[in-house]
């Protein structure tokens, strides 16, 4: 895919994240951005189509709890993610219902490396996810 297109590709989702979170409620960013362990204007770079920058695929799943996403906005959402970035979705499944569980951790007294803590479960749980489904 051509650097334009894939340009264009990455606004089409974002507009469409965009246009989601804008009909929640006010501090939905404030909100994302605690529950990604960033900082509010590292989710404006994601969310908005007026920045380049990509969206992690090891965000979505944050993203679609935090945001209440239905499962119409998250399949369309999730379309126009894998037009934008083909091969990187996380093992999610489109129909795929996801659970919020919550777990009690050790907080580090340190931002980044409560980060990463959160980041190795969050990609532990997805490989689980990925080996225990159906196999191929």
């Amino acid at each position: 895919m051509a650097r334009e297109d894939t340009e264009d590709a990455i606004i089409a989702y974002k507009s469409i994240l965009a246009q989601i979170i804008d009909n929640r409620p006010s501090g939905t960013r404030q909100r994302l951005a605690t529950e990604l362990g960033k900082h509010r204007s590292f989710v404006t770079q994601i969310t908005s189509p007026t920045y380049a920058t990509p969206l992690p695929a090891r965000h979505l799943a944050t993203i679609f709890r935090v945001c209440h996403v239905s499962a119409a906005e998250q399949e369309r959402f999730l379309e126009a993610y894998q037009n934008a970035h083909p091969g990187k979705l996380p093992e999610l499944g489109a129909s795929e219902k996801l659970r919020h569980l919550s777990l009690m951790v050790p907080d580090f007294g340190d931002e980044r490396r409560n980060r990463l803590l959160e980041e190795a479960i969050s990609d532990l749980v997805q490989k689980i996810a990925a080996i225990s489904g159906p196999p191929e």
